[in-house]
């Protein structure tokens, strides 16, 4: 009989062009040897151009779902990606209290506090940002901003490694165990450095920029990485290292489609004799 593997939870929404979004961590959960589940919170009208609506999931279901795969199959790590409003932020923070999951907790909890899409199309209710801040932070394992959502969260504009430092603190004293600050919207510096902080250590993981405007779902491919490790029992600074690795070669690997940013690819993962993905007009 095969062995079972690990098992990691997104709670997230979903992208229907398939990029980012719970598609994006199914596919990365997959391709880190953990057994991908869901707990879907809002169903995204979305293509490579951009986010055209997007219609929220009752929390109750949202709750269900989470409870649901939790009594049966186990949770060895969550995450989160988008969650739309207050309420339904409301509703996991409750849920993954009653679950055990969270910081100093059995369960690892992500919160990647995903509150735009890359194109800048709003994820989030109005609402929403000050319950993310308040009642979801406070209970994150690790938290993953980019430069944009730590300044939502903090109002500091990032754009050097300072200013990640900075940013850490900052977000570490909304209540997270771990913050991760990445660097990736830093375009200025020829390198990508992304800051780990839990206050008292300090670590930074650098690595290189590709000239590539196809890095859509690097983010969510980035947290989910780091969950399935996670999930695989590694501690947060291995986890975050192996993710980074991950995501970087998941970016040299990015293909177009469609007419806008193209998706990062963990295709490299299936092995030498899978072919490089191309356009559909090559």
């Amino acid at each position: 009989m095969t062995e079972t593997p690990k098992t990691a939870l997104t709670i997230a929404g979903s992208d229907s062009g398939g990029g980012a979004g719970l598609q994006a961590d199914l596919r990365t959960f997959f391709a880190c040897g953990v057994h991908g589940m869901t707990a879907v919170t809002a169903v995204t009208v979305q293509n490579s151009v951009g986010v055209s609506g997007f219609t929220e999931i009752p929390p109750g279901i949202v709750a269900a779902q989470i409870e649901a795969v939790a009594s049966d199959m186990g949770v060895n790590a969550a995450k989160t990606g988008m969650l739309a409003s207050a309420a339904i932020i409301s509703t996991v923070a409750s849920t993954v209290d009653e679950l055990g999951f969270g910081r100093e907790r059995q369960t690892p909890f992500v919160v990647d506090p995903v509150a735009a899409s890359m194109h800048g199309d709003s994820l989030l209710r109005d609402d929403a940002l000050e319950a993310l801040r308040t009642e979801l932070l406070p209970r994150a394992t690790l938290v993953t901003p980019n430069l944009d959502e730590v300044r939502l969260l903090t109002g500091l504009d990032v754009n050097d490694v300072a200013g990640q430092r900075d940013a850490a603190e900052a977000l570490l004293a909304l209540g997270p165990q771990w913050v991760l600050v990445k660097g990736g919207h830093a375009t200025d510096s020829p390198r990508c450095v992304d800051l780990l902080s839990d206050g008292t250590h300090v670590l930074e993981f650098e690595g290189p920029r590709y000239d590539t405007p196809h890095t859509h779902g690097g983010g969510d491919t980035l947290a989910s990485a780091i969950t399935a490790h996670l999930a695989k029992g590694l501690g947060v600074p291995d986890a975050v290292s192996a993710g980074k690795k991950f995501i970087e070669r998941c970016v040299a690997e990015s293909y177009p489609l469609g007419a806008g940013a193209g998706p990062v690819s963990p295709f490299w993962r299936l092995g030498p004799d899978i072919p490089s993905p191309v356009s559909r007009d090559s």
